[in-house]
């Protein structure tokens, strides 16, 4: 990063550092998926190197990448599924982070026949609005197919795509992450549930009501978000300086509990 560079986007290369390490860590992503964020005031986004490992991904390989899918002031090669994150934030203003990644347990419900995965804990309202299933399960790699699969995604926050993995969408980088802990902690209560060959019970519209009503999104994101950074403290660069990390989400200041 260069000395000129505003701070903000000092401050969204290391939250994308930190959530792809974290979510390596707990095989959300492995050898391969990527998170994205909009460049504040801009329609460019940053991601990672394709190369790169998301297990020691440093903040200074992260790629500042134009809507036209080239680098800017960068010499790297964005993931060949960026194409996903452009035409999702392209498509949904609303969005300002984007996740593809090929989550075992969310993948599992593209292969099961009238089965569809539904907001089954407290922490899954997000997915009130249901989890579209994108039918084919092509790489994306090409704009058309990129448009398609956002058109897939629609308004909601979360898509499966066949036979291939997922994309989840939020306001921030923390949002992103926390999303997808919690996306697998569902799908994965929701399956072993099946499994027993009982029938899940998923949240009732009015429970969902319930739960939002009284919803601090803000607070929880950085209770969350900072509970793994500092689970991870170890794994991370002293010289993130994670303890000093704050504006989070909401900019409200540092996790609490």
């Amino acid at each position: 990063m260069s000395n000129s560079e505003p701070v903000s986007i000092s401050k969204l290369r290391l939250q994308l550092a930190a959530a792809t390490r974290m979510l390596e860590q707990r095989q959300i992503i492995n050898y391969s998926g990527h998170i994205s964020c909009r460049v504040p005031g801009s329609d460019d986004i940053l991601i990672q190197r394709r190369n790169d490992s998301r297990a020691t991904l440093e903040p200074e390989r992260i790629l500042r990448v134009g809507p036209d899918g080239q680098t800017v002031e960068d010499d790297g090669k964005p993931p060949s599924e960026t194409i996903i994150h452009l035409e999702i934030l392209k498509a949904r203003p609303d969005v300002n982070s984007v996740l593809h990644c090929h989550m075992p347990s969310a993948v599992k419900f593209t292969l099961m026949q009238d089965t569809q995965l539904k907001p089954l804990l407290c922490h899954a309202t997000r997915w009130r609005s249901g989890i579209p299933t994108h039918p084919t399960p092509a790489h994306i790699e090409f704009e058309e197919q990129g448009r398609a699969l956002a058109q897939t995604l629609g308004p909601h926050n979360a898509a499966l795509m066949r036979a291939h993995g997922m994309v989840l969408v939020s306001e921030s980088v923390p949002g992103i992450f926390v999303d997808a802990i919690h996306f697998n902690e569902n799908a994965e209560a929701y399956f072993d549930i099946l499994r027993t060959g009982k029938e899940p019970a998923p949240l009732s519209e009015d429970e969902i009501d319930g739960l939002i009503a009284h919803e601090r999104r803000g607070h929880h994101l950085r209770k969350i978000f900072g509970y793994y950074l500092d689970k991870s403290r170890d794994d991370l660069p002293e010289e993130w300086d994670i303890d000093n990390w704050d504006d989070l989400d909401t900019g409200k200041g540092k996790p609490k509990s």
